[in-house]
C-alpha cells in the first residue's frame, strides 16, 4: 500500500465514515477497483470494524444484460435487486460507495431502461433509502480510478491512469500533511459561509451569466443552507453549500455548463426551461432523449430538489478538467438537481414525513440528478426582505 492509498484509506474511514452506532461496513464498488478495495478491508479489520459486506458490480456485466433485457423483465432481474443495503440498514452499518466510471459504456442503450433500473434499485431499498435521506446510517461517496476513464480524461498521455489517480487525491487534499486536519478546517469556513446565508433570510436566488442563464429560484420560508459534513462526509471530495429550494416556484430558463454523465449515458450542450417549478421544456446537442427520461422519471423529477453553490476558484475548477463524474464536476460548479430534496435543509425536517416536507415545499421524488450550471461570469442576486444583494459575483461569492 502506497503512502497516499494509506492517506485516502484513512480519510474515508476516520472523517467520511462514523462508526459510533455500529461496527458494521457496506462497501459497494466496481470489480475493476478490487484491489484497493482488499486494502481498505484490511485496514477496516485493524481498527476494529468487526462486520464488512462487499457489494461488488461490474459495470460490463450490467452493459450486456441492459442490451439484451426487456424493460418488463429489469425489475425481476437480480442484477438490479438491491435488497441487501436494507438488511445492511438495519444494522445501523456505514456505507462506503465508489463511483468509477467507464465513459460512454451506455450510449447505445435505450435511455428508459437506464431509468428503469435506476428505478429498481431504489424501490428494492426503501429502508436505506429513508434512511439515508434523512441520515440515520452514516454514508460517503467517492472516486477510485480506472484505466479505460483515465485515458478519456488524458487521451495524449502514457501515465493518463497516474495523473487521474493524482487528480483525485489532490482534490481530496490527500497531498496536504494530515488530510483529516484540511478537511476539518475546510468545513470551519463552509460553516462561516453557511451562517452568513441563513442570517440573510433569502427570498429568492436570481442566476444570470453568458451562456443564456437567465433563472429565479424562490426559496422555502424555514429553508435551511447545509454542506455535506452531517454524519460523516457524504461526499468526498465537496466543495459545496446547498439547499432544497420551493419546488413549485422556479421561472426561467438555465445552461448546463458542464456535460452531465447519467448512469453511463452522455447529456451535453443543454438547457431546460421552467415555469411554476416544472420543467416545461428543454433540449441537448447529445444525449437528449436521456434527459428527457430524467425529467419524466416519475410525477415529481421534472421539480427541483437542490440548488448548491460552488464558487469558480476551487480546487477542482482549477484543475481545468472534464471529468464526466457527477462527484468531482458537481464540486467544480454550482449546480441545481432534479428530483428529491433533502429533510435537512428545512427547520426541525428530520421530524417530518415525507407528506409533510412535500406540504411545505421539499420536493419528494425517486431520483435525485445534479447537473452544472456554473461559469466564471456566473451572477447571482438574491432577494431578501430589506431588498437585493448579489451574493455571488463572476463566479465567487460575494458575502
Amino acid at each position: 500500500m502506497s503512502e497516499k492509498e494509506k492517506k485516502y484509506i484513512e480519510l474515508l474511514l476516520k472523517k467520511c465514515i462514523n462508526f459510533d452506532k455500529s461496527k458494521s461496513l457496506f462497501i459497494n464498488y466496481d470489480t475493476v477497483n478490487k484491489d484497493f478495495v482488499n486494502k481498505l478491508v484490511n485496514y477496516a479489520e485493524e481498527i476494529g470494524i468487526e462486520n464488512i459486506y462487499l457489494d461488488e458490480k461490474n459495470i460490463q456485466d450490467e452493459y450486456k444484460i441492459l442490451k439484451n433485457i426487456s424493460i418488463e423483465d429489469i425489475e425481476n432481474h437480480p442484477y438490479f435487486d438491491d435488497s441487501m443495503w436494507d438488511e445492511y440498514a438495519k444494522k445501523d452499518a456505514s456505507f462506503l460507495i465508489f463511483t468509477s466510471p467507464i465513459p460512454n459504456i451506455m450510449d447505445d442503450i435505450d435511455p428508459k431502461k437506464l431509468s428503469e433500473a435506476q428505478i429498481t434499485r431504489r424501490k428494492s431499498r426503501p429502508i436505506y433509502t429513508k434512511k439515508q435521506n434523512y441520515f440515520e446510517v452514516p454514508w460517503c461517496i467517492a472516486a477510485l480510478p480506472n484505466d479505460t476513464w483515465a485515458k478519456s480524461i488524458y487521451q495524449d498521455e502514457e501515465n493518463a491512469y497516474e495523473l487521474l489517480e493524482n487528480a483525485i487525491y489532490k482534490m481530496c487534499m490527500i497531498d496536504t500533511e494530515n488530510p483529516i486536519l484540511s478537511w476539518d478546517m475546510h468545513l470551519e469556513n463552509n460553516k462561516r459561509i453557511i451562517n452568513k446565508l441563513n442570517n440573510l433570510k433569502l427570498k429568492l436566488l436570481h442566476y444570470k451569466n453568458s451562456l443564456g442563464t437567465d433563472l429565479k429560484i424562490e426559496l422555502l420560508d424555514d429553508g435551511i443552507w447545509c454542506d455535506a459534513s452531517m454524519n460523516g462526509l457524504v461526499n468526498m471530495p465537496s466543495y459545496e453549500v446547498f439547499t432544497s429550494p420551493n419546488y413549485k416556484k422556479t421561472n426561467g430558463i438555465v445552461y448546463g455548463s458542464r456535460p452531465l454523465v447519467y448512469n453511463g449515458g452522455l447529456i451535453d450542450k443543454f438547457w431546460i426551461k421552467f415555469k411554476d417549478g416544472k420543467v416545461i421544456d428543454c433540449g441537448a446537442d447529445i444525449g437528449e432523449e436521456i434527459l428527457r427520461s430524467i425529467i419524466n422519471n416519475d410525477a415529481n423529477s421534472c421539480y427541483l430538489g437542490e440548488c448548491a453553490i460552488v464558487e469558480d476558484n476551487s480546487p477542482i475548477s482549477n484543475m481545468n478538467v472534464i471529468f464526466n463524474e457527477t462527484l468531482f464536476d458537481e464540486n467544480a460548479a454550482c449546480h441545481l438537481a432534479l428530483g428529491d430534496g433533502f429533510p435537512e435543509c428545512i427547520k426541525d425536517g428530520d421530524k417530518l414525513s415525507a407528506n409533510e416536507l412535500h406540504e411545505k415545499g421539499i420536493n419528494i421524488s425517486n431520483t435525485h440528478v445534479d447537473f452544472m450550471i456554473g461559469t466564471s461570469d456566473l451572477n447571482i442576486e438574491a432577494e431578501t426582505d430589506e431588498g437585493k444583494i448579489l451574493i455571488f459575483k463572476d463566479g465567487n461569492f460575494n458575502i
